[in-house]
């Protein structure tokens, strides 16, 4: 038997959970239909950054949105830890990006003003700072002799992006949302005078509208309602060590240390279809960089490496779109979840309860790939 709801999200990972979770505290009847643990998730191995400098470079509409994401994240993260009383070990103190030798932190600093310049109504956010500078601000750091400097980047912070995920559904639940895991979603039908049929582990509802938030799956699901959006799997591996004593004062763009004291060391990006699995190269480049960031690292034991797969479009931005064909089938595809879960949960789901993909998020949509070919 069918059941009614105003919104069926298919996927419940970190997209797919913030925009539930916004949207039932807009007052919708939310469904959310989630496949199993052996599916593929990025949520598995995120590093867990709510990071801004650098992101969106040479594509400014998404620079924009990240700056907007990463201002709502305090607020965010408060309202939802009061919430549901899971701490998200939420830290805003600024991030850096390490730089080797001084061709490399003159690169860095061309390609930071470069970027800060593509939006030029924000507010700048980026700073360079040489060794010294850094030094002195963190004496205690112990950082290799091949270390020049670094960007830092003062919105820039970390969460634990685990419990920002348990945190979401269980707002989601509280809210008065339907979750229901081990229901992958296998079809989605548009019905005869409006709204969609959801198939899913066997069972079948119905809501006005849905939300195409499957990551990898989302290919297939979109097709079927008329949103053709071309993705491919990205691998990325991150080790991780033994709990140390503090020795990051701050997360850098492939380095942090979590509350609890781990050190994640990452991130790779590696087109290698749908192989889930860890190498031993991955793990000798990612110990070698490290360890010129911060050679005391060499002590540390190494505890597990994993491996995810991302969502990624060709230019590396997220898709956000209607259907011309179904109107109320939209889709949310991102490899940002993590910095994008206040947008998503915010003014994302605030637009859908209201009927509609945010009109600023044109420059997302899907078409901008379908670019002809020359005969």
């Amino acid at each position: 038997m069918a059941e009614d709801y105003d919104v069926i999200v298919a996927g419940a990972g970190m997209v797919g959970a913030a925009i539930g979770c916004g949207l039932a505290g807009f007052g919708q009847r939310v469904l959310m239909l989630d496949g199993g643990d052996t599916d593929f998730r990025a949520a598995k191995a995120n590093f867990g950054l709510v990071w801004l400098q650098g992101k969106g470079y040479d594509h400014p509409h998404y620079q924009r949105l990240s700056r907007q994401a990463v201002r709502l994240w305090p607020e965010f993260a408060a309202a939802l830890q009061a919430e549901t009383g899971i701490d998200l070990a939420y830290d805003q103190r600024g991030g850096l990006h390490y730089c080797f030798g001084e061709k490399q932190l003159e690169e860095r600093a061309a390609r930071m003003a470069q970027w800060q310049q593509q939006a030029p109504e924000q507010a700048p956010c980026v700073q360079m700072w040489d060794r010294g500078e850094i030094m002195r601000r963190y004496p205690a750091l112990r950082l290799g002799p091949d270390v020049s400097g670094a960007s830092h980047g003062a919105q820039d912070g970390h969460a634990n992006p685990l419990r920002l995920l348990a945190a979401l559904q269980s707002a989601f639940i509280s809210r008065g949302g339907d979750l229901r895991g081990r229901h992958a979603v296998t079809a989605v039908r548009p019905m005869a005078g409006g709204g969609f049929e959801v198939d899913a582990a066997g069972g079948a509802w119905r809501a006005a509208r849905v939300v195409i938030a499957a990551g990898l799956g989302s290919t297939a699901l979109g097709r079927q309602v008329g949103l053709d959006v071309p993705l491919r799997p990205e691998r990325g591996q991150i080790l991780v060590t033994e709990r140390l004593a503090p020795m990051l004062p701050l997360p850098a763009s492939g380095m942090r240390q979590t509350g609890e004291g781990s050190v994640l060391i990452g991130l790779t990006q590696e087109r290698v279809g749908y192989d889930l699995s860890t190498t031993t190269d991955a793990a000798v480049r990612m110990t070698r960089n490290a360890l010129r960031v911060l050679p005391t690292l060499a002590g540390a034991r190494l505890v597990r490496q994993w491996s995810c797969l991302r969502v990624m479009t060709s230019d590396g931005c997220p898709v956000y779109a209607e259907s011309a064909d179904f109107p109320g089938a939209s889709i949310a595809l991102c490899h940002s979840g993590v910095t994008l879960a206040s947008y998503h949960a915010g003014p994302y789901a605030r637009a859908l309860a209201h009927g509609a993909v945010p009109a600023d998020l044109d420059a997302f949509h899907h078409g901008r790939f379908d670019v002809p070919q020359a005969g």
